[in-house]
């Protein structure tokens, strides 16, 4: 077939098996790839990848030995020691070392992978064949399957050689029993490794050879031995842990580029597809563990040499985390509903009103991510006196950022404390809430619309979306409308316009200001005024929206209840409001409520206190369940008194709440916000009544 005026050959059959069906269909793929592995999984070379073989300095081989163990290995020549006689074949002229665990599977019949990789371009392929003749000094190779595969995740390096690799070099094989200290320090140093693996389909053995890379240290070493390696956004093949997830085997081998020793492993494997790792692993999709069986270490085995380039780390690699980092998050989390300290590292002055604060942990533990356009909620000392205030402030970076950042407007007693800090203060902080976030991968387009300090959960969101754009290489387009007073109050100028340089088009910046005196249209505004719909209309094409809010109440109702007059749906408007503002809202005509939520009492209730052991008795002009405890005389702990921010969760013991609108904070089950929650109409009855843990 044809494609833009290039042929494009399909596959007669699937070109996946079982296992690799297993994960494309956990990450709802599965019927995208069927089409997408037809069309590029080819069973022959194309032109551009018979010319690309033979300018190559090595290969990666993966071969299964006579015992069923995978290998991975290194075969090395000068440019042109591989070619491709025909679109079916190719020929591999290479010396193979006898101390090679993996020549034991590269005999005539055998199927073998082989990965050409150029670490100076960041170009590969993959080719899965059969040995069909074989002697001491080549290979000759049917193709079954070739393909292209993206270039994340590899380190810059240029290579040189230190011996000719014609010439025949043996190497002393080393047995090892298990992971010495060297192995260790080798594996742990890793920023690369390859990793062979194989299947068998419908009687015949598949066998692949991949390229993994991160941060070095990527790859965690247990007391025990057990690698774990975090997996990364990728071409959703799945080759590797489909072969895994059918057979449990797998064969590594780490280089090291230095002195061209190979440490050459074969084992079991396992592909581990839940678990809080996961999460604590920036950039993690899942994990999987390899337990090595047979160890072989050969020193000098390469004839190459490559230097790293300054500058050389893959950006994708740099957007991936660590095991230091995970273990220190999964640490936080064991603190979650705890007030933690944390410094101030860092104030930035982003405009006459806004000061950025930079926060770390003060207690030896981690950041717990967050989601983009969630708020902290903060606890500031004003005096000895008095008790601590809560306030809750919208954290302004993405979770990949790594820090915790809070951007306040200078506007109250609580903020003006904020404004005052200084580095090395301590404030303390808890377990960043709120149901205000954005999903970076739907392909709706999404407008953002920010007015004042209501810019923070927008950048939070934009620096989201382009990170995971970046990342999954699924860049969201993006309209943000971001108005300011004046240029003086306007903020993150800077960091606005490197955003929408590094989305690459996907993100169009639209500045509006009220007052434009010593401004430069253009350059510090596009637009004079304010954000309303006849400026929304006129900067937006004609299409299907997200549309996200955060600013002054007025301004969002205004803004909720224009674009309803529009008909955009009521489910395709997010708003964030400020304190109790929030908007009121008109259900779309076709909505249906899979449950209907219960409704507050019109009778009075008994309520029992159970951590203070205090009892009253709710009335209906008593308000909610938190004024009912401060009528009391307890003093829980909340902010924003209007169900957004989280920061008065509380255990339910026993009854039913209800709620007079539905809050916007999360609510786990067992749990209530008291501040604006009601006892329920039913569900009070008998002895006892409500219970709420205060």
């Amino acid at each position: 077939m044809s494609v833009n005026g290039q042929v494009v050959y399909e596959l007669a059959v699937s070109p996946w098996h079982e296992g690799e069906k297993k994960l494309q269909n956990a990450v709802g793929v599965l019927d995208k790839m069927e089409d997408i592995g037809r069309r590029f999984i080819r069973d022959r070379l194309i032109e551009q990848h018979r010319n690309f073989y033979p300018q190559l300095p090595f290969v990666v081989v993966g071969a299964v030995d006579g015992n069923g163990d995978p290998w991975a290995t290194f075969l090395a020549g000068k440019p042109g020691f591989m070619s491709a006689t025909n679109e079916h074949s190719l020929k591999i002229a290479a010396l193979r070392d006898p101390g090679d665990p993996a020549i034991f599977g590269m005999n005539e019949g055998d199927s073998i992978g082989i990965l050409g990789i150029e670490l100076h371009t960041r170009r590969r392929n993959r080719l899965n064949g059969i040995v069909a003749n074989c002697t001491e000094a080549q290979i000759d190779l049917q193709v079954v399957h070739s393909f292209g595969n993206c270039p994340r995740y590899i380190q810059y390096r240029d290579y040189e050689f230190v011996r000719d690799p014609a010439v025949e070099f043996h190497t002393t094989a080393e047995v090892l029993g298990g992971l010495d200290e060297e192995a260790r320090d080798l594996i742990l140093k890793a920023d690369t490794f390859f990793v062979a693996s194989y299947a068998q389909v419908e009687g015949n053995r598949q066998v692949d050879v991949s390229h993994r890379g991160g941060k070095p240290g990527f790859v965690r070493i247990g007391p025990d031995g057990l690698l774990t390696i975090p997996d990364f956004n990728g071409n959703l093949f799945f080759n590797t842990l489909g072969n895994i997830a059918l057979n449990g085997r797998a064969g590594l081998v780490f280089a090291s580029f230095d002195t061209g020793e190979l440490l050459q492993m074969s084992g079991r494997a396992e592909v581990i597809l839940d678990s809080p790792e996961i999460a604590a692993f920036q950039g993690a999709e899942r994990l999987w563990n390899f337990r090595p069986e047979r160890i072989v270490r050969r020193r000098e085995a390469l004839p190459l040499r490559w230097a790293t380039r300054r500058n050389g780390e893959s950006p994708f690699s740099t957007m991936t985390g660590d095991w230091h980092q995970a273990a220190n998050r999964q640490r936080a989390t064991e603190l979650a509903k705890a007030w933690r300290p944390f410094r101030v590292d860092r104030i930035v002055d982003e405009s006459s009103v806004i000061k950025s604060i930079y926060l770390s942990p003060n207690d030896g533990a981690g950041l717990i991510p967050h989601a983009a356009g969630q708020h902290l909620p903060v606890r500031i000392s004003i005096d000895k006196e008095s008790a601590p205030l809560i306030r809750t402030y919208t954290l302004s970076v993405a979770p990949s950022d790594g820090v915790y950042r809070i951007s306040v407007k200078k506007d109250g007693r609580i903020s003006g404390v904020l404004h005052q800090l200084k580095v090395g203060s301590i404030i303390e902080a808890r377990t960043p809430a709120g149901g205000f976030t954005i999903d970076p991968l739907e392909p709706r387009p999404v407008v953002l619309l920010a007015a004042g300090i209501g810019i923070t959960p927008m950048l939070a969101m934009l620096r989201h979306l382009v990170y995971e754009g970046r990342r999954k290489q699924r860049m969201r387009k993006t309209w943000m409308i971001y108005s300011a007073r004046t240029k003086a109050e306007q903020g993150f100028g800077a960091e606005l316009a490197d955003l929408v340089f590094e989305a690459n088009g996907a993100v169009r910046l639209v500045k509006v200001l009220s007052a434009t005196e010593d401004a430069t249209h253009g350059v510090d505004f596009d637009e004079a005024g304010r954000i309303n719909i006849e400026l929304i209309k006129k900067v937006l094409p004609f299409d299907d929206f997200d549309f996200y809010l955060c600013g002054p109440s007025a301004f969002m109702q205004d803004t909720y209840s224009a674009l309803r007059s529009l008909n955009v749906p009521d489910k395709r408007i997010f708003a964030e409001s400020f304190g109790p503002g929030s908007i009121s809202r008109q259900a779309d005509a076709d909505r249906v409520d899979g449950n209907e939520s219960l409704a507050p009492s019109t009778v009075s209730v008994p309520v029992i206190f159970t951590e203070s052991a205090k009892e009253t008795r709710w009335l209906p002009e008593s308000g909610t369940l938190l004024e009912l405890a401060e009528a009391r005389g307890l003093t829980p702990e909340f902010s924003c008194r209007s169900g957004t921010c989280g920061t008065c969760v509380t255990k339910l013991v026993k009854g039913n709440v209800a709620y007079k609108k539905p809050p916007e904070a999360a609510i786990g089950d067992g749990e209530v916000l008291i501040c604006s929650a009601y006892p329920a109409s039913v569900g009070n009855e008998g002895a006892g009544g409500l219970q709420i843990a205060l």
